[in-house]
């Protein structure tokens, strides 16, 4: 899988990183630092996204599979850690239930949803993608280059916007308006797809941003059927995409997901409605 982009660094049990629909491996820049003394944190760029070309598989559920299969097998992983936000997190859930990884953290993950939900979350991130193809960069860095600005951009994706770099909100809106992988990766989603799991037999934590305005948060009862042995989380102040929000906890949610006695855990609160 030479043709997969990543960042690897660190000591001890590997961790990777799969980040969501129109984003790129350095959505996890914020939390990579505090996980490196800990884990050998492998962030990817999924194919037709960031930095790795389309893939020849297709897109899809099951082509992601075989690909993280190769890629494990091509970094010498057996079995590494994983952990995913948006589709990133649907992903590693289906690596979870296929028996291809040692434990599962999904940060508000994609699929957990009904169809007006799913509609709902697709025609947003769409509407997103489309702002970022219409807007020049030169108008993008200069609204960036405020709090306010910031905030009229990313608002809907992050819970606190204003904690971004210009230069983070500019390369992110122009990595989501030349993906490739979009379209066809949010074509999946087409008809009554939804993932239900179950993902048993490996720790799974499920953690889900409290500000999330593109994924509705499912019901507890609903969490208990794909992870019937899950520990679920809520994410203080977080967006959907919650890496930048608060560092420190996201790091700790994935450092604490990523030990096996989390499976002998059962919910420290239920983030249900």
């Amino acid at each position: 899988m030479d043709d997969v982009v990543y960042d690897r660094a660190g000591r001890g049990e590997p961790l990777v990183l799969i980040h969501g629909i129109g984003h790129r491996r350095q959505a996890w820049a914020p939390v990579f630092p505090l996980l490196t003394p800990h884990r050998d944190v492998i962030a990817v760029d999924l194919p037709g996204f960031g930095e790795s070309p389309e893939p020849a598989g297709g897109y899809g559920i099951e082509p992601a599979l075989v690909m993280f299969k190769e890629l494990f097998t091509d970094l010498g992983l057996e079995r590494p850690h994983v952990a995913g936000n948006s589709l990133g997190g649907l992903l590693s859930l289906a690596l979870g239930q296929a028996g291809l990884v040692r434990s599962v953290t999904a940060l508000s993950p994609a699929g957990l949803w009904n169809r007006r939900q799913k509609m709902y979350a697709i025609a947003t991130l769409k509407a997103h993608r489309a702002l970022a193809q219409r807007t020049p960069p030169h108008v993008v860095r200069r609204i960036a280059a405020t709090a306010s600005g910031r905030r009229a951009l990313t608002g809907m994706i992050v819970g606190r916007p204003e904690l971004q770099t210009p230069d983070t909100v500019v390369e992110d809106a122009h990595a989501l308006a030349t993906a490739p992988g979009f379209e066809p990766t949010a074509a999946q989603s087409r008809g009554d797809f939804r993932f239900t799991g179950p993902v048993t037999g490996v720790p799974v934590t499920i953690a889900w941003a409290e500000r999330d305005r593109i994924l509705a948060r499912p019901r507890v009862a609903d969490l208990r059927k794909v992870a019937p042995d899950g520990v679920f989380r809520l994410l203080p102040g977080c967006g959907h995409v919650p890496m930048n929000d608060d560092p420190e906890l996201v790091a700790r949610v994935l450092l604490e997901g990523s030990r096996w006695v989390t499976f002998a855990l059962r919910p420290s609160f239920d983030p249900g409605r």
